[in-house]
């Protein structure tokens, strides 16, 4: 069966890449330093050579990687179920019946927020947990496909 696949919204790409890059100067940055400073004290240049390419590493993962991760990224509202497609080096299709959805919500955290981009969580009753989760999608979008997938799903209780 032919799956009409929908991707998401190109600006998550540079979201996630100001996401990466927040991470390096924030976290990366100076546990690399630190690193940096301990291991040349003990190995000269070479150990602080060691702790830079770390850091350097995570900048290019934080530059390179949402690249990679927007291209494995997509969707499919089928008749009876939702299909999310993910993954770059693991792929991940979790496919959850439209009559299984508990309930559905978008979420915005501030970067998001800036960029007009929400995530769409799906629950069922099988977990505390969303079952599937769709980064990326524009506010509009995002309000408009959880209405849309809260009135087609629904347990009857049974």
């Amino acid at each position: 069966m032919q799956v009409n696949f929908t991707g998401v919204d190109r600006r998550i790409v540079t979201l996630w890449r100001v996401q990466g890059l927040l991470r390096v100067v924030l976290f990366w940055g100076p546990v690399g330093t630190a690193a940096a400073l301990a291991l040349s004290a003990r190995w000269g240049w070479l150990g602080a050579s060691v702790a830079l390419l770390l850091v350097a590493l995570q900048l290019v993962l934080a530059l390179v990687w949402p690249g990679l991760a927007y291209a494995a990224l997509r969707y499919a509202v089928r008749e009876h179920d939702l299909i999310v497609e993910r993954g770059v080096l693991f792929r991940q299709v979790v496919c959850v019946p439209l009559s299984r959805i508990q309930h559905v919500d978008t979420r915005q955290g501030p970067v998001e927020r800036l960029f007009g981009l929400s995530q769409l969580l799906v629950y069922t009753a099988a977990g505390m947990a969303a079952d599937a989760a769709i980064p990326g999608l524009d506010e509009s979008a995002a309000a408009a496909l959880r209405d849309s997938l809260a009135r087609r799903g629904g347990d009857d209780g049974v």
